[in-house]
């Protein structure tokens, strides 16, 4: 009754009741029987939903631990592990016969690495150790370092300082700072000569560095067998094998193959981008930095593996490898003769205080031997350097330029004569040759060095009319045009040496017509000897300048039979450009440099005249003031040979000779020459 009475009204029971009345009664209402079919509904859905996800887990699982579970596992140790690299011995250096130029001696060095991640007061302890130990350099030291060590060894004198209002209201690195503006020089003056030798080995160890920190190289036999004693008390420190630099020529090209030391500070970003550590060592200049990425190895790499108390469970090590061998253009033999040629010669001449040489191969661009002298305190000393970065008035050398321009802008002809005959500018002294030689054409002008014929050249590409003695309206057009053209050649421009840097010389503007004229012989510009070789190999080499270079080849070491291995890459001959002008007119002047060393009346026709080999070139003498406001004489020679078929050019300067008598330029290059074609 009850239950057609709620049907009839449509009632709805509360679930409470609902329940009590099922239990009383023994039958169940409607309410009840949807109610319990929802909630069945419900937990196979709520069941699906938890049998998915706990599927979706195992397979997840599956994956981790069989597909990943490696990579996963090396990413887990990673965070437990700790390197630090090594430098491996650097690729030695050979001349293009096979001898070894440059190699590794092995040295001794003290080292720091910090695999359990000491506090700076346990690494001021183990500094105060190895001080007792070892001598160090301190003086580098810069007074922040001081700073710091003092803030460090002297605290509540440094943090008396600080007012409690400072304390209260500064942050840590805002005390530091204040404290450090404090301190007074009086107060730095109280570290002593021990602790500073302290100081600079903690500047050592706290350098922000992967690789072990270098503490000192070059350990003595008595430092080693204190330190191997003491090794046990001195957590992270190592004695290692090192290496540094043989030089087996002594200075014999020392100053081309450059420096290996620390990054440069200036330079750390861009090494730390190609993977480089600060504490590295690297090339610091010449070839050993401009052939870094080849003669640097590959580090040796040390892995400390912790377990999970933090100590050290397993070492893995990487041995690497060394770099790879250098092979230069040089040939060592023409190298030292030419050395020992200007030293020589340098003894000779009282007048003359340096001289510098640069031999190549004209078609390839192979230096075969680049040389300079300087003396110094009555001691002649090497600067092959001076070969790359000074600059000189090279005087009638460059004659051979000024024909082909000539030729070139239209101003003269081949077979074109002028009359060797002073010529007279206002405002200028009179402008001549060393002797009146008459009417003469190009190719006698460069046989006997005519000043007045290239006079004649500049005047023209400057439309001077010198018997109306008028014009040059344009004078930057006219400088402008005569550099166009020796640029082509290699003067005024960059020659492209692998090297980091080169001199490209002294550019002297746009100035009068006679400055102009003094151009056109050498005398206004200036050069570098590497500069006049690649120039007069233009010459030599029908017009192709190519690009000098020192690497012939780079090779895999061989360290079985301690030769060079297998070839890496090669230098391909590279030409730079091709000189804009008729081959024709390149001939000429070929013709001309064959006079000046073999005519009747050449300039060097009394040193090189009948050499089996057929030279061709072109003396030069540039007059320069000296310091006390007189005169010397740049004496310049460029050549190469034979005429026919060049193999071999050569530049000579010698600057600053006292007088211009001297025929030194013409000796060195002549015996040099003759060293190079008696070689064989």
């Amino acid at each position: 009754m009850i239950f057609l009475l709620l049907r009839k009204y449509q009632f709805t029971l509360p679930g409470e009741l609902a329940s009590f009345l099922f239990e009383f009664t023994g039958k169940e209402i409607p309410e009840m029987r949807e109610k319990r079919r929802i909630l069945y509904s419900r937990f196979n859905i709520l069941f699906m939903i938890v049998f998915l996800l706990f599927s979706i887990l195992i397979l997840r699982l599956g994956k981790i631990q069989i597909v990943k579970g490696e990579e996963y596992r090396e990413e887990s140790e990673k965070t437990n592990q700790t390197v630090y690299s090594w430098n491996t011995p650097r690729g030695k250096i050979y001349d293009r016969n096979g001898t070894v130029l440059v190699e590794n001696e092995p040295i001794y060095t003290l080292t720091y690495a910090d695999p359990a991640g000491s506090t700076q007061q346990e690494k001021l302890e183990l500094a105060k150790k190895l001080a007792g130990m070892i001598s160090v350099d301190t003086k580098n030291m810069t007074e922040r370092d001081k700073k710091d060590y003092w803030i460090l060894t002297r605290k509540d004198k440094a943090y008396a300082k600080l007012s409690s209002t400072e304390q209260a209201n500064l942050d840590d690195n805002e005390e530091y700072d204040l404290i450090l503006e404090r301190i007074t020089d009086k107060e730095l003056k109280e570290i002593t000569g021990e602790e500073m030798e302290v100081l600079a080995i903690k500047k050592e160890m706290d350098t922000d560095s992967s690789s072990a920190k270098r503490l000192k190289s070059g350990l003595t036999t008595e430092e080693r067998a204190v330190l191997n004693e003491n090794l046990g008390k001195l957590p992270g420190v190592e004695v290692k094998v090192d290496s540094q630099r043989d030089y087996i020529y002594g200075d014999t090209l020392r100053q081309l193959f450059g420096k290996v030391g620390r990054i440069p500070e200036e330079e750390a970003d861009t090494y730390e981008e190609n993977g480089y550590d600060l504490n590295d060592l690297v090339g610091t200049s010449f070839l050993e930095q401009y052939y870094e990425k080849w003669l640097q190895g590959e580090k040796e790499k040390t892995t400390y593996i912790k377990d999970g108390t933090g100590e050290i469970s397993e070492v893995k090590v990487d041995p690497g490898e060394s770099g790879k061998d250098l092979i230069l253009t040089i040939d060592l033999n023409l190298q030292q003769e030419a050395e020992k040629i200007i030293v020589e010669e340098l003894k000779k001449d009282n007048g003359a205080k340096s001289a510098y040489v640069v031999v190549t191969n004209p078609k390839t661009g192979e230096i075969l031997a680049i040389a300079g002298k300087k003396e110094m305190e009555k001691d002649i000393q090497d600067e092959a350097y001076g070969a790359l970065y000074n600059s000189y008035a090279m005087g009638s050398t460059v004659k051979g330029a000024t024909v082909l321009t000539g030729y070139e802008t239209g101003v003269i002809s081949p077979g074109d004569t002028f009359l060797d005959a002073p010529i007279k500018l206002s405002g200028t002294p009179l402008k001549k040759s060393y002797v009146n030689m008459g009417r003469i054409n190009e190719l006698t002008a460069l046989e006997r060095s005519s000043n007045v014929y290239m006079f004649h050249i500049a005047m023209k590409i400057g439309d001077y009319d010198y018997g109306a003695r008028s014009g040059f309206e344009d004078p930057e057009e006219s400088y402008d045009t005569f550099r166009k053209y020796f640029a082509q050649f290699g003067l005024g421009v960059e020659t492209g040496i692998d090297l980091p840097t080169e001199a490209t010389g002294y550019d002297g503007g746009v100035q009068k017509l006679g400055n102009l004229m003094d151009f056109a012989i050498g005398q206004f510009d200036t050069y570098t000897p590497l500069q006049l070789v690649q120039y007069v190999s233009t010459i030599a080499n029908d017009g192709n300048r190519v690009q000098p270079h020192l690497m012939k080849e780079i090779r895999e070491p061989n360290h079985e039979s301690g030769q060079s291995g297998e070839v890496l890459e090669q230098f391909k001959t590279n030409v730079l450009n091709t000189v804009d002008m008729d081959l024709s007119y390149i001939k000429r002047v070929q013709e001309g440099f064959r006079l000046v060393m073999n005519g009747s009346h050449g300039t060097a026709a009394s040193h090189f005249k009948g050499a089996a080999y057929h030279p061709a070139g072109k003396t030069g003498t540039a007059q320069v003031l000296d310091e006390d406001g007189g005169y010397n004489y740049n004496l310049t020679l460029v050549g190469y040979a034979p005429y026919e078929d060049p193999e071999v050019a050569i530049s000579v300067v010698v600057p600053d000779v006292e007088n211009d008598t001297s025929t030194i330029n013409k000796a060195i290059g002549k015996r040099i020459l003759d060293a190079y074609f008696d070689k064989d």
